[in-house]
């Protein structure tokens, strides 16, 4: 009696088993299937110069990774700024379709998506590793996706220059009065701080900015580090380097992917593009901090350059004023009022912790 028992329950199961692989399951598991002989060819716009070392570059290597990873099945062919539509008309072009893939970072649409600019850097604001931080684990990017979502593009963090240079200046500043009436490249919130400061910011791509400060269009600019800085050549056009990056303490590089484009991928290129957005994330901070370091060294070894350390009346000033800008842009504007209060409270958070970990240990060696 036992043993009927026991082949009784065998057979049962057997009988589960292969209902469970007949022709209903099979067709629900096809369903769900994966094309992989499908391809996709897309196309990147940037807002870089052509052969922008680490910024365009990397865009290049996140391409190269996505063909690798996809074996052939994502192919994304990378254009400069200019060299297929306008640098500054990047964030347009893949909203309304007319490329998949985007390049550069947030504050350049400040001018249509002001709250977008929380996404890039902020005077005063977050380091990259707060703004990873925010980002990836505080519902940073979420709300950034919601900030893109009407104009039908998905954002993703891509890259990171650090903590930025204070810029060039044909003269020196030695109190808040020399910034007045003063034509500085310096975009985003930066910029209109620059402006409640009395100075008039001027946005221009980067191919621009040697040629309009060596020719007096403009008397100061920002670009980046030292390494971009050097590269660029702006040692020769002004002889007074700044810092610190006031403005600029952790700048945020972005993918921008057309959401359509997005949605027709499987779930696997899209897993794909995901992690190859976070490595590339990481891999061009890194490669910008170590290019710094030779970078600023042969800076400061040119008999031309004098490198200046802001005032701290002027730092002290330009902080307050940034404040004052942050507060009446939210007072104005309930899309920006939103992502301010995220962003100022992951900030309070984020000032705390780094109080008694990293600045804590930095300023040993100060003591």
């Amino acid at each position: 009696m036992k043993n009927t028992l026991i082949n009784g329950l065998f057979i049962t199961l057997l009988a589960l088993t292969l209902s469970a692989c007949g022709p209903e399951n099979t067709a629900s598991t096809n369903s769900t299937a994966i094309d992989t002989s499908k391809t996709y060819n897309w196309k990147m716009v940037t807002t870089w110069p052509p052969g922008f070392p680490v910024l365009q570059e990397g865009a290049e290597r996140f391409a190269d990774n996505i063909k690798a990873m996809s074996n052939g099945r994502l192919t994304i062919k990378v254009y400069a700024g200019g060299e297929l539509i306008p640098a500054l008309q990047t964030f347009d072009a893949v909203s309304q379709g007319t490329v998949e893939m985007g390049h550069g970072s947030a504050y350049y649409w400040a001018g249509k998506v002001p709250e977008a600019q929380f996404f890039s850097t902020v005077p005063f604001g977050m380091t990259a590793r707060g703004m990873n931080a925010w980002l990836y684990d505080g519902g940073g990017l979420d709300l950034w996706r919601e900030v893109y979502k009407p104009f039908h593009v998905v954002p993703f963090p891509l890259g990171n220059t650090g903590v930025q240079m204070g810029g060039w200046f044909n003269k020196e500043i030695n109190s808040i009065d020399d910034i007045k009436g003063l034509k500085m490249r310096i975009p985003g919130l930066g910029g209109k701080v620059f402006a409640k400061a009395g100075g008039n910011p001027i946005l221009l791509a980067g191919s621009e900015v040697y040629t309009a400060l060596e020719r007096n269009t403009i008397d100061a600019t920002e670009w980046i580090g030292p390494f971009h800085d050097q590269r660029l050549g702006l040692y020769r056009a002004a002889e007074h380097y700044y810092y610190p990056g006031w403005h600029e303490p952790g700048t945020v590089l972005e993918l921008t992917v057309n959401q359509r484009a997005w949605d027709s991928l499987p779930s696997d290129l899209q897993a794909i593009v995901s992690n190859a957005a976070m490595a590339e994330n990481v891999r061009m901070l890194s490669e910008m901090e170590q290019k710094n370091l030779s970078a600023l060294q042969e800076l400061k070894d040119r008999p031309n350059v004098q490198l200046h350390r802001f005032p701290n009346d002027v730092l002290t000033t330009l902080k307050k004023l940034t404040d004052e800008t942050l507060l009446e842009m939210a007072a104005n504007d309930v899309k920006f009022k939103k992502v301010y209060n995220a962003y100022q409270a992951f900030r309070n958070q984020n000032d705390a912790w780094s109080d008694i970990s990293e600045n804590a240990y930095l300023a040993i060696e100060k003591e």
